[in-house]
């Protein structure tokens, strides 16, 4: 059996590439947040629980213990240099919550988590997943919600056309370029670009539609179904449990 390209991220070259570099020049990263936040607000209660998939160096969650810094969470990752960077950020936190080094492509992962969950969160991680395991996540997720608890995934999701792709990856090359620029790097363009276009974790990409994945949402259960955030290839969607 091939090795999952996905696989690559268990490399901590890659990861601290990816939280040095590629992080800090998502586009509109801090006006995602600030929608997922006020999506969290709007559900007009205290957080106690929250859940972060595919957590990364845990900067969601992070968002989320600001607003509610009494909330127990969990997050998980199957990369191990994500969990550490996300204990490390994490730290002032760390009794009240648990980091899981599982990879949920295997439906094991939810023995592993103590339901029910306030919300669910997932950032740019579970577009990794095939579409069918995608749904089954979603499906799974549902079943960890609390009755009216919420799932917010910002994701990465298929363009409508190959010039709409090709505008994604241009304007990512400027925000990377601004970003380098910006804290004093001497860098060209033209060679972020090379390095953009030939990254190790390319082909972990597996996109789906915003429009598909709504649609699966509605079909599992999920109400208030939408996506609430867009620009180009960077989506918030998501939906309440009834």
């Amino acid at each position: 059996m091939p090795k999952k390209t996905a696989e690559v991220w268990k490399s901590p070259e890659l990861a601290k590439m990816y939280l040095d570099t590629v992080r800090g020049a998502i586009p509109m990263a801090k006006e995602q947040i600030r929608v997922m936040m006020k999506l969290i607000g709007m559900m007009k209660q205290g957080i106690e629980s929250f859940l972060d998939l595919g957590c990364g160096d845990g900067i969601l969650a992070a968002s989320i213990l600001q607003m509610f810094p009494k909330a127990k969470g969990v997050l998980l990752d199957f990369s191990g240099p994500m969990i550490q960077a996300a204990e490390e950020k994490l730290k002032g936190f760390a009794r009240n919550l648990d980091f899981i080094t599982f990879d949920y492509a295997d439906p094991g992962w939810v023995e592993l988590v103590s339901p029910p969950f306030d919300v669910v969160v997932s950032g740019l991680s579970i577009h990794h997943q095939p579409d069918n395991r995608k749904r089954r996540i979603y499906s799974e997720v549902y079943k960890l919600l609390r009755h009216g608890g919420m799932f917010i995934n910002i994701e990465h999701v298929l363009p409508k056309s190959p010039w709409a792709h090709e505008v994604f990856d241009e304007v990512f090359v400027d925000s990377i370029y601004e970003m380098k620029t910006g804290n004093g790097e001497k860098m060209t363009r033209s060679k972020i670009a090379r390095k953009y276009y030939n990254r190790p974790d390319k082909d972990a990409n597996i996109l789906a539609s915003v429009e598909k994945q709504c649609e699966w949402l509605r079909e599992i259960g999920y109400e208030d179904v939408d996506c609430y955030f867009k620009i180009l290839e960077l989506a918030i969607f998501g939906g309440r449990k009834r």
